[in-house]
């Protein structure tokens, strides 16, 4: 080795060691930008997922009342988002809506068009060049995460660690990009990023890649911040992020309803559109918002360019939002149907094999939100219930034993949704759970066992009375059957408003269950006391009868037991909250 030095000319060690120092500079540069990118992103997750817990019961709340026309769906879905910094947990919280019928496609695209605008919000805090502070917001939040007993607290010191972090991976990508100024070649490829199709295949490509727009429109402004890209570029990218983003929504499609795909098309539809307006027009687009931007008088060269194009950025893809949605909040009603005519119901051959609707996955590190969705699977498992009630309405005490039998199936899809639930439960990030999430899981859990044992008292206690009945040739006679049919219907109406009433988490319909207690019991004594009298007329198989009929009222009386205990255990837990 040392004679092999020895015999190198002075020109080729000079060349060999240049190359040593270059490729040595290289992987500085990659290195300390990919690991402002990863913190970056660690800073935006931590922050996402504790501003999801504390504000996101509210936010879905608020989601659902705020439908009352398109411009108020636009401005909730743009609050929400910029709130919860993810326009993917808006789409699916508008998919759920959209499945259990609480909202209309019509209006979810509306959402989704001011979900786009809440996504910029990032953006808009990013281009703050606060980048030389961002270790005291990762230092207070810290301090109040160690310092505090408090939950809540804790998660406002996440928001503040992961906004610290997000500018201090911003600051490292800024810093690794400095140098590349001196490279021609690199200067080179960001000039072509000038060129509107290659910039925003780029940005649709690395946000598809990454799932997140922010980071690309993070790294665009950092570049700026080095006056390594022009306003033109990084518009650019910028528009192609807003394509990229919707490989998310696709992507969380799959396996899902029909109403999700078409949210997802439609937010596909409204982002490529919104694009192929303004690809030609970038030069002119870029003109408006420096004509809005503030500008640095004071410096002028790279510096100049380096002060001002990252606001430009931010305020392009906020406008570029805006605009859009402006123009397309006309056009809610055509786009439904286009996308109501692209996706269409499937044509059942055969039974389906029951599966869960609203159990997302992506929810599952927001406990309120995950907890909702678990609750609309619960008011479709109340949709079964009262379907086998009305059935046996239907069918009445003369039904072949076989109806009754198709009824009891419905048991077996009940018991195989609420299986579902569980597992999803199971998978909730208990971490993130405050008070009201933890009363919520219980009821929820608590639900699970009440429709269990009411879908098996409905599909096999009743119809084994009933199918006894009918083989045994016994019946009712027509006065105990009308009190029978009456203390039915009491029963029925109760375990409805059971069910609904944790579905919507409305104490008030709880409170209507218990209101029901006298009415259904005096049904039953009415009942039982026409039964007595009965008991002692002289008829031809009268204590089969009776049998019959005492199986059936006490079957009553527990399915409303059920629904009054489930109802005093949300009552209970709201009074705690209270």
């Amino acid at each position: 080795m040392i004679l092999s030095v020895a015999i190198l000319s002075p020109s080729t060690w000079a060349a060999e060691a240049t190359e040593d120092i270059l490729a040595f500079s290289w992987g500085t540069v990659l290195m300390q930008l990919f690991g402002g990118l990863a913190l970056f992103l660690f800073g935006m997750e931590i922050m996402t997922d504790a501003v999801r817990t504390v504000a996101g019961d509210g936010m879905r709340r608020f989601l659902q009342k705020m439908t009352g026309n398109r411009f108020i769906g636009a401005f909730s879905g743009a609050l929400i988002t910029a709130v919860l910094n993810s326009s993917s947990v808006t789409t699916v919280l508008v998919v759920g809506f959209i499945s259990a019928g609480l909202m209309s496609l019509t209006q979810a695209i509306s959402i989704i068009m001011g979900a786009n605008i809440g996504s910029t919000f990032a953006a808009q805090i990013i281009a703050f060049n606060i980048t030389q502070y961002a270790l005291l917001p990762v230092a207070i939040g810290f301090l109040l995460r160690l310092a505090s007993k408090r939950k809540k607290t804790r998660e406002y010191g996440d928001t503040l660690m992961g906004l610290g972090l997000v500018f201090f991976g911003m600051g490292l990508m800024g810093e690794a990009m400095a140098p590349l100024r001196e490279f021609p070649s690199f200067l080179e490829l960001m000039e072509r990023m000038d060129d509107p199709l290659l910039g925003i295949l780029v940005g649709a490509g690395f946000t598809a890649l990454i799932q997140s727009s922010a980071a690309t429109t993070g790294i665009a402004i950092a570049m700026a911040s080095g006056g390594l890209i022009s306003l033109e570029a990084g518009v650019a990218l910028a528009l192609g992020s807003n394509i990229g983003t919707c490989i998310t929504a696709i992507l969380a499609t799959i396996g899902k309803t029909r109403a999700a795909v078409r949210a997802a098309i439609a937010h596909v539809l409204i982002n490529v559109l919104g694009v192929l307006l303004w690809a030609w027009a970038i030069p002119e687009f870029c003109s408006i918002v420096r004509d809005l931007s503030p500008t640095a008088e004071e410096l002028s060269g790279a510096e100049k360019m380096a002060a001002e194009v990252p606001r430009q950025i931010a305020n392009a893809h906020t406008l570029f939002n805006v605009i859009n949605t402006a123009i397309f909040i006309w056009f809610t009603g055509p786009l439904a149907r286009l996308c109501t005519w692209l996706v269409r119901d499937r044509a059942e051959e055969s039974p389906p094999v029951i599966t869960p609707e609203f159990l997302d996955r992506e929810l599952l590190a927001t406990p309120a939100l995950a907890l909702q969705r678990a609750s609309l699977e619960i008011g479709r498992i109340e949709g079964f219930i009262d379907e086998m009630f009305s059935r046996f309405q239907q069918e009445g005490w003369n039904a072949k034993s076989e109806k009754f039998r198709e009824i009891a199936h419905r048991q077996d899809d009940i018991s195989t949704l609420i299986e579902h639930i569980l597992q999803y439960l199971s998978m909730l990030n208990r971490d993130g759970m405050n008070k009201h999430d933890s009363d919520q899981l219980l009821l929820v859990l608590t639900a699970c066992n009440y429709l269990q044992s009411l879908s098996s008292t409905l599909g096999t206690d009743l119809v084994d009375t009933l199918i006894e009945a009918r083989s045994n040739n016994v019946e009712p006679s027509p006065k105990m059957k009308e009190l029978m049919s009456e203390t039915y219907h009491a029963v029925w109406r109760a375990s409805v408003l059971c069910a609904k009433a944790i579905v919507e988490d409305d104490p008030d319909l709880a409170r209507q269950v218990l209101d029901r207690s006298s009415e259904v019991k005096e049904k039953i004594q009415i009942a039982l006391k026409h039964q007595a009298n009965m008991l002692t007329q002289d008829q031809a198989n009268r204590l089969a009868i009776y049998r019959v009929e005492m199986e059936f009222i006490n079957t009553m009386k527990r399915i409303y037991n059920h629904a009054k205990r489930i109802s005093k255990q949300q009552l209970s837990l709201a009074k705690e909250e209270d």
